[in-house]
């Protein structure tokens, strides 16, 4: 069968793999669709009878070894879409289309409607939640990022309250986009995983004290931070942090609560923490934040992230990742499945592995190179 590259760009975005499978691969050649396919008259969408769970949720619990992953897309892989694109024209800033709900929709299910994919995740960003805590930020279009008002000691964060406690999400567009996908798929009688997301506590963190997106300077402000000889300014680092995990957490049960069923988190930016400081600042607070949402949602699996960095890259902190307590694990280009699976397997709480395929091969490899790495 002959596949365009939008086809193989959406089905080999995001692949779900069984750890209880014996080969291990990022995308099967039978879940690719058809380049005829159409978003109107998409017949590779799944109907399956209402009281059976769709493919990728039982995969992510670890209920169904398969041979052929469950595949889902994330915002920045439909920005290839001509339907995005002209949504872009008529909502020109980021939070207009991830904050308005009837626009938050639309986009979140173009993948789905468009290729069937397995799973529908919200559209949205890891900083939404922010402002409900009282932090006001923007998102530039090429993805530059910047926080108003950035904290600098412990004072502007809890002697100010300019970092607030939130428990309460329920006027969220998050809550409304959710309902509304789980609303569609019921109405049109589809089957497809809803997936939300978080980001994780040093993560949202970085911004918070950085005030921006700051990998090319090594997160110079956190680092600082996170060494200072004066113990009290490490203690408001870790206050905050624990915060954020309530904070996070809170948000994610709101999401579960709203009809998500599967919960990625993200630390996107951990893996640029040395192995003494990632034990400090990161992995207790990925810990916390996902503990709270199992002690709630204990039946909704938790796939956890982290971007290729320094100490991150070649699988260096999988068995980290494995003991957030998270129950999937998404590996980044630079690991091995075999490899991660391999790694993975001894942690009963690990049930799936997720990824690995390289994002610039799908930006400048051929068809065919690209087919071939999705085997």
């Amino acid at each position: 069968m002959l596949l365009n590259r939008k086809t193989l760009l959406s089905k080999a975005a995001f692949a779900l793999t069984s750890i209880l499978t014996t080969t291990a691969h990022s995308i099967s050649s039978s879940s690719t669709s058809s380049a005829s396919t159409s978003p109107s008259t998409n017949s590779n969408v799944a109907v399956i009878p209402a009281d059976e769970d769709p493919l990728l949720l039982r995969v992510a619990r670890g209920e169904e070894a398969t041979d052929t992953p469950p595949v889902w897309m994330m915002r920045q892989a439909g920005r290839h879409m001509k339907a995005y694109r002209d949504l872009v024209q008529e909502y020109p800033t980021f939070r207009q289309r991830s904050e308005t709900p009837d626009v938050a929709l639309e986009i979140s299910l173009q993948p789905y409607q468009a290729y069937g994919v397995d799973g529908i995740i919200m559209f949205s960003d890891i900083l939404t939640p922010l402002p409900k805590m009282g932090i006001e930020f923007v998102i530039g279009e090429s993805g530059k990022i910047e926080i108003e008002s950035p904290l600098l000691d412990c004072e502007e964060v809890f002697q100010n309250g300019k970092l607030k406690r939130c428990t309460d999400y329920q006027d969220c567009v998050a809550g409304t986009v959710l309902k509304n996908i789980r609303k569609y798929l019921k109405e049109n009688n589809k089957s497809a995983t809803v997936l939300g997301f978080i980001g994780l506590p040093y993560t949202l963190a970085t911004y918070l004290v950085e005030g921006k997106t700051a990998a090319s300077s090594g997160f110079a402000k956190m680092t600082q931070l996170a060494r200072e000889k004066d113990k009290s300014k490490t203690r408001w680092l870790h206050e905050m942090l624990a915060l954020l995990a309530d904070n996070l957490a809170d948000y994610a049960c709101f999401q579960i609560e709203s009809g998500a069923q599967v919960i990625q988190v993200f630390d996107s930016w951990a893996g640029h923490l040395k192995p003494k400081d990632y034990q400090k600042f990161a992995l207790p607070y990925q810990q916390r934040v996902i503990a709270r949402i199992q002690e709630r949602h204990p039946e909704t699996p938790i796939i956890i992230y982290m971007a290729p960095a320094r100490f991150s890259k070649n699988g260096q902190r999988l068995k980290l990742l494995a003991e957030s307590g998270a129950n999937v694990v998404s590996v980044d280009h630079t690991v091995n499945l075999k490899k991660a699976i391999r790694i993975l397997r001894p942690y009963p709480n690990v049930k799936a592995v997720q990824g690995n395929l390289n994002p610039e091969l799908l930006r400048d490899a051929s068809v065919e190179d690209i087919q071939e790495a999705t085997q």
